[in-house]
């Protein structure tokens, strides 16, 4: 498997995310419908993973994203300062202080207990970053002239509005031209897609992305949602994935799109909301490799496990180029991510190596 990653000495970033950042409102133990308080966190799909690059494995991240010039804005800057991400490459629009012209995101998130799964309610239509274009960010400078290694971004983002499609696919054009390599998170959220074509849309605009990837992240469902392919005898209720139908699904993929070098997926059975199991596979060379399995996996929130799987597996890719390393750095990283609050990781990669080698939960002293 070869990647072609750029040489650090040239790229002023390892990495970078493009995609949507909004002010999580987390009520904790609590319900959002009786809440009297709140703690506030910034979280977001593509955001979330070049977080984990930065936070949890030292590299130097980006992220590209807009904001509404207001006081929400400067606060979701100041979160992102303290996960030390830059955020030269922020983009500020001007609003008129009611939010007529543009806001800034907010998702409400209660993580659910037992037989209570978790809720979201999301508020982010007509956001700064649902607007931006690529003249808002000049692709051209950031990725020719300043330089980055890989970027991230993903089907939640895309979803947001018929500008951020075009956004998406532009900005990928760019990053290709100039070397960079591109993972994508398919995402699929039909909600979202809806208002601006449904399925026929998210089908035009993922599969013209995908032209340009070059680790494509997804499961079976959004395979199917967002680029047409299905996996032949699966499971109905998809508790148990047929690895033989995803293998021959990915090789149907592979041949109408041989950009892709790697394919990856987590794979969770929710027995409740706090008790999981866990594990991820990842294909490569026409090979499937799969992560050790996390069974009856004890979470606090399961909000961002899937964006710090993706931070693992890049890091792994990028660090060793070994696609089975790479997926067990992302299963573990997602499995610890979620024993945390918050959308995004708060481990180190010393913690993540330790439980990919076996490591208890024993207190450390």
């Amino acid at each position: 498997m070869e990647l072609n990653l750029r040489p650090r000495e040239e790229c002023r970033f390892d990495a970078v995310s493009l995609g949507e950042v909004m002010l999580r409102l987390d009520p904790g133990e609590g319900r959002i419908r009786t809440a009297r308080s709140f703690r506030a966190w910034e979280g977001g799909g593509e955001y979330n993973v070049i977080r984990g690059l930065h936070k949890c494995f030292g590299m130097n991240t980006g992220v590209i994203t807009a904001f509404a010039d207001n006081e929400v804005g400067r606060l979701m800057k100041d979160f992102i300062e303290q996960g030390g991400v830059s955020t030269d490459l922020i983009y500020w629009k001007k609003t008129d202080g009611i939010g007529r012209l543009c806001r800034n995101g907010i998702n409400f998130t209660e993580r659910g207990f037992g037989i209570r799964g978790a809720v979201g309610c999301s508020d982010r239509a007509n956001t700064a970053i649902s607007q931006a274009t690529p003249a808002d960010f000049d692709f051209e400078y950031i990725f020719g002239k300043l330089g980055v290694r890989w970027l991230h971004t993903g089907g939640i983002y895309a979803a947001l509005s018929e500008q951020s499609c075009e956004t998406v696919i532009e900005a990928c054009k760019i990053a290709k031209k100039y070397g960079t390599v591109i993972s994508y998170d398919l995402n699929y959220r039909p909600s979202m897609w809806s208002a601006i074509g449904g399925l026929e849309k998210a089908r035009e605009v993922n599969r013209e992305v995908a032209r340009y990837v070059d680790v494509m992240i997804g499961n079976e469902e959004d395979f199917t949602a967002c680029l047409g392919f299905e996996i032949e005898g699966n499971d109905a209720n998809l508790k148990e994935l047929n690895l033989d139908g995803y293998k021959k699904m990915i090789g149907r993929a592979a041949q109408t799109y041989p950009n892709f070098k790697v394919v990856a997926t987590t794979l969770r059975t929710v027995k409740t909301a706090t008790v999981n199991d866990w594990k991820a596979i990842c294909w490569a060379d026409g090979e499937i490799w799969q992560s050790k399995e996390y069974n009856g996996l004890e979470i606090l929130d399961r909000v961002g496990g899937g964006d710090s799987f993706a931070s693992g597996l890049v890091y792994g890719l990028m660090t060793t180029g070994d696609a089975e390393k790479a997926v067990n750095y992302g299963a573990a990283h997602g499995a610890l991510a979620m024993t945390t609050p918050g959308d995004t990781s708060m481990a180190s990669v010393g913690e993540v190596e330790a439980i990919m080698g076996g490591a208890g939960a024993r207190v450390k002293r």
